[in-house]
């Protein structure tokens, strides 16, 4: 028997709740110190469950965020390719993540999944999943992106051969500076508008995605964390942030759907890292490690290197 609109959400929700309490366990783990917890409602439906770490030992700032919010009608980001939406009524919930680690060498790590239904009276309810992972390292190291993308491919590769090369490609291509030429960072996974072979097949495969982001990530910030490093490679760490504030505030649809719903400014920016800066026409030394970096951000068959 198939779950009703409510039973799919409810479901949905507990997954993502707890989903939320394992990747805050686990990077408090590494890290020492714990997360804040923000509880917020949001005035025209729902609210959420922010959870921030600042001025950790490992972590300088990361926030691992739960939101589900609803309303009448759906907002210009999610409709703009989805006409048929609007006028609908929308539940909205997911588990949004970013880290900004300490150590340069240590990489920026995000992650979402998420879940939207539309109703309107008379008619089958319309749903579908995103989410994925991406991984913006400053100083690179090619197992670390191996393990990475690994990872991923094993999370994907029960629901079928394609799925990791597809959600690849759309990561490679989502997470693109246009106004720079490179991408933010080594990618991952992307995905959205999942809804392909059933509510318990998507539900699956959107679980294995997030259930993958801690044994992606944590093996890597632990190998990391401790790297000695100078004031260069920090500052190099806090230019190339700058790259990512760009990309979230110009293209990031996350960030404009949270904006146009109305939701919690605070908890929508927490992506954002706390220093970043912007030098005019910075090059760096041809030969240098900085220089090294430029010859990542573009896609690229990482699983190859294994062969």
């Amino acid at each position: 028997m198939s779950l009703t609109a409510q039973q799919q959400l409810a479901s949905v929700k507990t997954w993502l709740l707890a989903l939320q309490d394992h990747i805050c366990a686990s990077l408090s783990a590494i890290d020492g110190g714990q997360f804040i917890e923000d509880n917020w409602q949001r005035e025209s439906g729902g609210g959420g469950r922010t959870r921030v770490i600042e001025g950790g030992v490992v972590i300088e700032k990361g926030g691992v965020n739960f939101s589900h919010v609803y309303g009448d009608a759906m907002p210009a980001s999610a409709t703009a390719h989805l006409p048929e939406l609007v006028g609908r009524r929308f539940n909205a919930m997911g588990v949004s993540l970013v880290i900004h680690p300490r150590n340069p060498y240590a990489p920026t790590a995000h992650a979402n999944v998420r879940f939207f239904i539309a109703e309107a009276d008379g008619q089958e309810p319309i749903w579908w999943f995103g989410g994925g992972f991406d991984l913006t390292p400053y100083y690179p190291f090619d197992e670390d992106i191996i393990h990475w993308h690994q990872t991923a491919k094993n999370a994907c590769d029960p629901f079928g051969d394609q799925v990791y090369a597809d959600y690849k490609q759309w990561c490679d291509d989502y997470f693109y500076l246009k106004h720079r030429n490179e991408t933010r960072g080594v990618g991952g996974l992307f995905f959205d508008d999942l809804n392909t072979g059933g509510f318990d097949r998507c539900f699956a495969l959107t679980r294995s995605i997030g259930e993958a982001y801690v044994p992606a990530y944590v093996p890597i910030l632990s190998k990391r964390k401790d790297t000695p490093y100078s004031e260069r490679e920090r500052d190099f760490q806090i230019y190339r942030r700058g790259r990512y504030v760009e990309f979230n505030l110009v293209f990031d649809r996350g960030t404009l759907f949270g904006l146009q719903t109305g939701g919690r400014t605070e908890s929508i920016l927490m992506s954002l890292p706390p220093l970043a800066a912007w030098r005019y026409n910075y090059q760096p030394d041809a030969a240098s490690a900085e220089a090294k970096l430029m010859s990542y951000l573009t896609p690229q068959n990482w699983l190859a290197k294994l062969i």
